[in-house]
């Protein structure tokens, strides 16, 4: 296992008296899928809100490659290389499929008042660039038909990959995934798992995903941290966890 990219250590998070998150602690190797599973309830989505800059934690310390990113805004989050997907799509589901990809460039292109006026040769270039980044990976995720079509009008697993494809234009060396699977049938789910493969092997990104599919979870996961209203049980490979009586007894309960 490398060196962590992300480390989370002693994350709390309070609303008013809630507890919401109680001492959370993981890292994330810079070549690794670590999943984050637990009943409802049990914090994961908290978890994910203060790692992506939604929340500002109560406690706690978030570094991303050795930098202290605690606190800052998602927008200076990304900026370090961690974006994220939602649970539920959130795409600009007016714009086309091609003008969602060209949007999530903006900070990659020139935006200068007077070189976009004027349509100088820099500008120029750069658009033409974003353009053909965008349809490389509208051919990657098998997009490239509805380029056209507004994005709200594609197949609910379409829109799936062209938000996770709108995340990786950005180069991210962090990609956080929030239930990717839910809404999906089993084909979908199926070549849902070959594209994080595809995208850890191919292009070097590490994956931190909430899930409540077990067999995307035990089929894709190198490790594993398994929460309970709002605590950690335990973390380990997905065989070391399948078989842990607390992750049996947080998910079946006891007689």
């Amino acid at each position: 296992m490398s060196q962590a990219l992300l480390k989370v250590s002693g994350l709390c998070m309070r609303f008013g008296g809630l507890l919401a998150v109680d001492h959370v602690a993981f890292d994330v190797g810079h070549d690794e899928v670590f999943a984050i599973i637990g009943p409802n309830g049990a914090g994961k989505t908290t978890v994910f809100n203060c790692v992506g800059g939604f929340y500002s934690p109560s406690e706690g310390d978030i570094e991303m490659d050795g930098v202290a990113i605690t606190g800052l805004p998602s927008h200076r989050v990304a900026q370090h290389g961690l974006v994220r997907t939602f649970q539920n799509v959130r795409l600009f589901k007016k714009l086309t499929v091609l003008e969602n990809l060209l949007v999530a460039q903006h900070t990659q292109v020139e935006t200068r008042l007077l070189p976009g006026l004027l349509k100088f040769k820099s500008y120029r270039q750069a658009e033409a660039d974003a353009v053909t980044r965008a349809a490389e990976w509208l051919d990657f995720m098998g997009l490239r038909e509805y380029a056209n079509r507004e994005a709200g009008n594609l197949a609910y697993g379409h829109q799936r990959r062209l938000e996770i494809a709108r995340c990786m234009i950005t180069k991210p060396r962090l990609l956080m995934l929030d239930e990717p699977a839910a809404g999906l049938n089993p084909q979908e789910k199926q070549d849902l798992q070959r594209l994080i493969d595809r995208l850890r092997r191919e292009f070097g990104v590490a994956v931190l995903l909430i899930e409540h599919d077990m067999s995307l979870v035990m089929g894709i996961s190198d490790r594993i941290l398994v929460m309970e209203h709002g605590k950690p049980i335990t973390t380990g490979t997905p065989q070391a966890v399948r078989s842990d009586e607390r992750v049996i007894k947080a998910y079946l309960g006891e007689e």
